[in-house]
């Protein structure tokens, strides 16, 4: 027998009731009692449950000594912004005076020797060197913990009544210690990780609704012991079904006489059998020919000796990792010993994946039994995502307010077809709840969701939300500020803005793939730029337009350059592009493909299945979305064409006939539309100037010292004379404004930096711009 000795930290509350709690990191336990004897006895119950369960930690804190230290906190009160555009940013009222606490905290030493301090009322552990640091850290953690709250939240925290220090004793047989009484696993240890720990269960939720899932995968690992390949789609939860019946398989069956005779004889049998890792793991720090290859071959022998499988998180990644093919990969390497049954393996993949392996490695596949994790019909997502829903809110103490499951659903099925359940939507879910439990709220509302889902996307309320009208003339009153002098292209995107507000969108494919034609410098880009604010603006990422200068991808391998990064052609391990990572770490987004006519014939051949179907799937099978994605190309096509050069409209050509004669008659057909965009007249040259002093005036170096431009129409008809050319749009304009007005405006700033606020009046002159101050 084993004695283990836990410290406790026991305390009674104002209502008279003691409360308990474990100071250990791994193990985690709280008790409540009407006597300290009578918490201090629960605590000791559950430890003895958790040893009979068969995992027990050695004690981390050693040598407990309780002490009090005083800390200053000033309560905050936060509160929200009168309009809803404002709800997010919260105004902070400081307390005026400062709440003296009593922060009980327990001083000690971890395994290692070092010194470790808890704070059981406050919550948190931190390590510490210095003796004479630990008062200054204790202040530093809890202001942390308590800033921002108000306070009434901050009482909480006041004293108890008393607090102690005591500690349990449990006596634990020697066979129910956990595995470092086993064999060494260095190999294993540095690569991998146990299913069964605590950090990879964590990662992971329950495989709700998947309970068939799960009892044949315990019978095709633990009875047939076969190689097992998880097949289903991203985010269908195939890692938690994995979890749980290893889980099943490590405590609720004894082992088996196969099982027994795989063990070294005489060697204890270990608690963790299923493994983790991954290939980029398997060959992490390997630098010489034959590292990774005897890394492997001691991984294998110490999965051997204690009847262990390997469970990887990708397949394919074993085809493509690990030399200059796939014949000189990890998988091809492995192959040997899973035909002789000296290694178990596990993994999970799509089936576009599995495809990819089938044609990259003949025959790998084929060690593989298939099980398949379906999709979830609604009924079966809307229960999973309940059932994890109740589940957390028990255990903090919150509700759920009736229809916020079902508003997750629909938010995730309308706006992301093709994430499959419970996936995105259960992370979703676990982010509110940590939301919820940091703003001290008590319920888990439909408003909540619809806020999170704005911050994620970077969708408006009017998207989400079909009871909330989106009158057209507000739309294009809003493109229309942005980008001057073009009426029927304002009206072109305001139309494809209300489809898919309507839903009318087609959802197997992207939102919208238009083509821009027109001159040069007339607002092609900026009504994308326009477009991107509109729809995707108002989550934390701003920047939601993905840029391709499309004459950069030109000439012979330019799809691979679109598809893969520049060295993949020399590590043959298919990274992927930074298109294809911008898209898969935010599919909400605008994709400009700047002049698309300069690019070559084989990236439209990859264009166009990202046009119909809004999918993308490379070489190694790895599937990108675009259906949350506006595609806009923009071509000067047509102009060129003598008829469109000088200020008026009448004459202009016919983009839509250039654009057909140029493009395959099948890659114009999976477009959209064709939005003209006029030659600028002189009234929007006007406009367009007036927009740009306006924003000139809002630039820092103005607008700190409370500097305001004001200009009259000779300066307007000084800078269009100087900056207008009919061949090149609006852009030569804005370089005559740097030039003419900036660059002097700048001097004289910089010349008198005693100015505050007033008015600078900006006039023409024979020698360039007068400045004349107004106080």
């Amino acid at each position: 027998m084993a004695s283990y000795r836990f410290p406790i930290f026991i305390w009674e509350d104002q209502h008279g009731a003691f409360n308990a709690c474990l100071l250990e990191e791994l193990l985690e336990g709280a008790a409540v009692g009407r006597s300290a004897q009578e918490a201090a006895d629960q605590l000791e119950e559950f430890v003895r449950w958790t040893a009979r369960e068969g995992w027990l930690p050695e004690p981390d804190l050693l040598e407990p000594r309780l002490l009090t230290v005083k800390v200053q906190v000033r309560p905050e009160y936060q509160v929200a912004g009168p309009m809803a555009w404002d709800k997010e940013r919260m105004r902070i009222y400081a307390s005026e005076e400062t709440v003296l606490l009593r922060v009980a905290c327990v001083r000690g030493k971890d395994s290692n020797g070092l010194p470790v301090c808890v704070m059981p009322l406050v919550g948190g552990r931190f390590t510490y060197y210095e003796p004479d640091a630990l008062k200054g850290l204790v202040e530093h953690y809890v202001q942390t913990a308590m800033k921002g709250m108000s306070p009434r939240q901050v009482a909480r925290f006041l004293p108890p009544r008393s607090v102690a220090l005591d500690e349990i004793v449990v006596q634990v047989a020697q066979a129910r210690r956990i595995e470092e009484d086993g064999p060494k696993l260095a190999a294993l240890n540095a690569v991998a990780e146990p299913i069964g720990a605590r950090g990879v269960r964590r990662q992971s939720s329950r495989p709700w609704e998947r309970d068939a899932q799960v009892a044949r995968l315990v019978e095709l690992l633990g009875r047939e012991r076969a190689n097992v390949v998880l097949l289903g789609k991203s985010g269908s939860g195939k890692t938690a079904v994995l979890a749980e019946a290893a889980r099943k398989l490590e405590r609720g069956r004894p082992e088996s006489e196969d099982e027994v005779a795989d063990r070294e004889e005489g060697a204890p049998r270990v608690r963790h059998r299923f493994w983790l890792t991954s290939a980029a793991r398997l060959i992490a720090g390997m630098q010489y020919l034959g590292q990774w290859q005897e890394r492997c071959e001691a991984l294998i022998a110490e999965l051997s000796s204690i009847g262990g499988v390997l469970c990887v998180e990708n397949l394919l990644d074993l085809v493509r990792i690990g030399g200059v093919g796939a014949g000189d990969s990890l998988a091809a390497f492995l192959m040997p010993y899973i035909q002789r049954r000296e290694l178990r393996l596990v993994g999970e993949v799509t089936a576009d994946e599995l495809d990819a392996c089938r044609r990259l490695l003949p025959g790998f596949a084929d060690l593989f039994q298939v099980l398949t994790v379906p999709d979830f019909t609604r009924g079966q997502a809307i229960a999973a995502l309940t059932k994890l829903g109740g589940a957390h809110a028990r255990n903090l103490h919150v509700s759920i307010e009736a229809g916020a499951i079902e508003l997750i659903h629909r938010l995730f099925a309308r706006f992301m077809p093709y994430h499959n359940f419970p996936g995105p939507a259960s992370s979703f879910l676990l982010e509110l709840f940590d939301r919820v439990q940091r703003r001290k709220m008590g319920a888990l509302t439909a408003s909540a969701v619809v806020e999170q889902f704005i911050r994620q996307s970077g969708l408006p309320e009017v998207f989400l939300r079909d009871e909330q009208p989106l009158a057209r003339e507000k739309v294009i009153a809003a493109f229309g500020a942005a980008v001057i002098g073009q009426e029927r292209a304002v009206e072109a995107a305001a139309d494809l803005i209300l489809t898919f507000k309507a839903a009318l969108n087609d959802p197997g494919r992207p939102l919208g793939v238009l083509l821009f034609c027109g001159p040069t410098g007339v607002g092609k880009t900026e009504l994308a730029k326009a477009i991107s604010n509109f729809i995707f603006g108002h989550g934390e990422q701003q920047d939601r337009m993905v840029r391709l200068d499309m004459s950069e991808y030109a000439g012979p391998g330019a799809a691979d350059r679109l598809l893969g990064a520049a060295r993949a052609a020399f590590d043959r391990r298919g990274e992927p592009s930074p298109l294809i990572r911008r898209v898969r770490r935010q599919p909400f987004c605008v994709i400009l493909l700047d002049e698309i006519e300069k690019a070559a014939p084989e990236v439209f051949d990859v264009l166009m299945n990202v046009f119909d179907e809004g999918r993308l799937t490379d070489p190694y099978g790895r599937l990108t979305h675009f259906r949350s994605a506006v595609i806009i190309m923009t071509s000067n096509l047509g102009a060129d064409a003598p008829e469109s050069f000088g200020l008026g409209k009448a004459a202009a050509p016919n983009y839509e006939d250039h654009a057909m004669r140029f493009f395959r008659p099948e890659f114009f057909n999976r477009i959209d539309a064709v939005v003209r965009f006029d030659p600028l007249s002189l009234a929007s040259m006007r406009q367009i100037t007036e927009k740009e002093l306006r924003a000139l005036s809002a630039r820092e170096g103005l607008a700190r010292p409370g500097l305001r431009l004001q200009w009259g129409n000779g300066l307007v008809d000084w800078l269009i004379a100087a900056g207008f050319d009919s061949r090149y749009g609006a852009r030569p304009l804005q370089r005559a404004i740097e030039t003419m007005i900036v660059a002097p405006l700048g001097k004289y700033v910089v010349e008198h930096p005693e100015l505050g606020p007033g008015e600078l009046t900006i006039e023409p002159g024979p020698n360039g711009i007068a400045i004349i101050r107004n106080c």
